[in-house]
């Protein structure tokens, strides 16, 4: 029979938490929904994330959820906006995704953030794969630059579902994007398990969770998994198609979840879930996780 692990020895192997909504402020609302569901991590946007606004953080909520973050032992992370793409034939796109991806990297500062999440992008307009990409390093590499404060925050390259020109979404992608930025010290990985399912990766077949977490180390190096935002799937695998569901509700299955938490490279790295349902459903999530990083 399994036995549990002690809350201190669970936290330190792989805090379980959730992308927490902040409406109303940081610290009023996203950490009090955080402790609702049992959460020991938390994601928040920092701007809209389906729009290119910048706003400026209020310096009173931003020290108060730093605070509370540190005095609760939970780490912080921001997901950049959604129209980011570095890989865009759009001159338009490409500089206001400059100033947004700046800007949450600025703000990840402010609220003491450990990384901030960035989609990968895609190749639009029919432009070949090695031009997006150096469009890629000559946009990212010098924000890469600017990270030069002890508390500044890791960037996180989150591929995706596969869908398009996408630039990266097989772990095998990742390789040629972190050369392009010169596999940069601050330069990190984001893994969403719905987004390499979805892309081909085979998590509920035998050995499949394994072999992702794997060819992953093999491509970006040791270190570099910083986050894995914990999704089951709608879809079937290779369907290249980014819908999230509940923990053992989806095509991946409850399984692959429980062998995350046992693999070598996700030692001590949180799991975020992005999962429908609201609070009931997402602390639902929290403690299926909870529950499966019990060692077997």
């Amino acid at each position: 029979m399994s036995t549990s692990l002690s809350p201190q020895h669970a936290r330190e192997r792989n805090p379980v938490g959730s992308h927490v909504p902040v409406a109303g402020g940081l610290a009023k609302v996203g950490i009090p929904y955080a402790r609702d569901i049992g959460g020991e991590a938390v994601q928040v946007f920092v701007a809209n994330p389906r729009g290119w606004a910048t706003p400026a953080g209020v310096p009173q909520q931003d020290e108060a959820f730093r605070e509370a973050c540190e005095q609760e032992a939970v780490p912080a992370y921001v997901h950049a906006p959604y129209l980011i793409n570095f890989g865009s034939h759009n001159a338009e796109t490409v500089e206001k995704s400059v100033v947004s991806l700046r800007h949450s990297l600025l703000r990840g500062r402010a609220i003491g953030a450990l990384g901030v999440v960035v989609h990968t992008g895609s190749a639009t307009g029919g432009r070949p794969r090695a031009e997006a990409l150096a469009q890629v390093r000559e946009r990212v590499r010098p924000l890469l630059d600017e990270l030069t404060h002890d508390d500044d925050p890791w960037l996180l390259l989150e591929p995706t579902a596969g869908q398009g020109a996408s630039l990266c979404a097989l772990a095998e992608d990742l390789g040629p994007y972190f050369d392009a930025l010169d596999r940069h010290p601050k330069l990190g990985v984001c893994l969403d398990t719905c987004h390499a399912f979805a892309a081909g990766h085979d998590m509920a077949a035998p050995g499949g969770t394994k072999a992702l977490l794997d060819e992953l180390v093999d491509t970006v190096g040791e270190g570099r998994l910083k986050l894995i935002h914990a999704n089951d799937s709608k879809d079937v695998v290779g369907a290249h198609k980014d819908r999230h569901e509940n923990i053992g509700s989806g095509h991946i299955g409850a399984e692959p979840f429980g062998e995350l938490f046992r693999h070598p490279a996700t030692q001590g790295v949180p799991l975020v879930i992005e999962t429908p349902g609201g609070k009931e459903g997402h602390a639902a999530d929290v403690a299926r996780l909870k529950d499966l990083r019990r060692p077997a």
